[in-house]
């Protein structure tokens, strides 16, 4: 059975509503949850990519990936399966942030797939990880809960109330 359900959930994936790339985070980090999510990618075959100010290089060892971090533009793009990428900016050892694209996620095979990830970074960091929406980070609309171990909705799947950011 998934963890949620397209039908109940879709709301949170309307680009109008939550901003195309909703953050997704999980607080309380270190250098070591750094190294066990560069592992789990490694562990599970994920298709990835870093890259350091535009170019393209071997991924370091977490330790390494942050130092340059501070000092560059450091991105590390995870693809759980073809066609759905996680976008992680490795600037600091205490949170882990990463954005993912909702336009790829549209539909319960998708979501399965998101879930999915959020659940196996979670359970290897025996950590919450939460997504909310880019236009009201401090509002999570689902996350992974440790004590439940699953993806759980934390708003009003009908809930449309987020703050969006002025126009420019």
């Amino acid at each position: 059975m998934p963890d949620l359900l397209w039908d109940d959930v879709k709301n949170f994936f309307d680009p109008n509503l939550m901003g195309s790339l909703p953050d997704v985070s999980i607080d309380g980090t270190s250098v070591d949850d750094w190294q066990a999510v560069l592992d789990l990618v490694r562990s599970r075959g994920w298709a990835c990519e870093y890259s350091e100010d535009g170019a393209v290089v071997r991924l370091p060892r977490a330790a390494v990936m942050l130092a340059r971090g501070v000092e560059a533009s450091v991105m590390l793009r995870i693809w759980p399966v073809p066609g759905v990428m996680a976008i992680f900016r490795p600037y600091a050892a205490g949170s882990i942030d990463f954005d993912v694209d909702l336009r790829e996620l549209q539909g319960q095979v998708q979501l399965n797939v998101l879930c999915g990830f959020l659940r196996a970074i979670g359970r290897s960091l025996d950590k919450s990880v939460v997504l909310a929406p880019e236009t009201d980070p401090e509002h999570p609309a689902l996350g992974f809960d440790v004590e439940a171990d699953r993806v759980v909705l934390l708003a009003d799947p009908h809930f449309t109330g987020w703050h969006r950011s002025p126009s420019c």
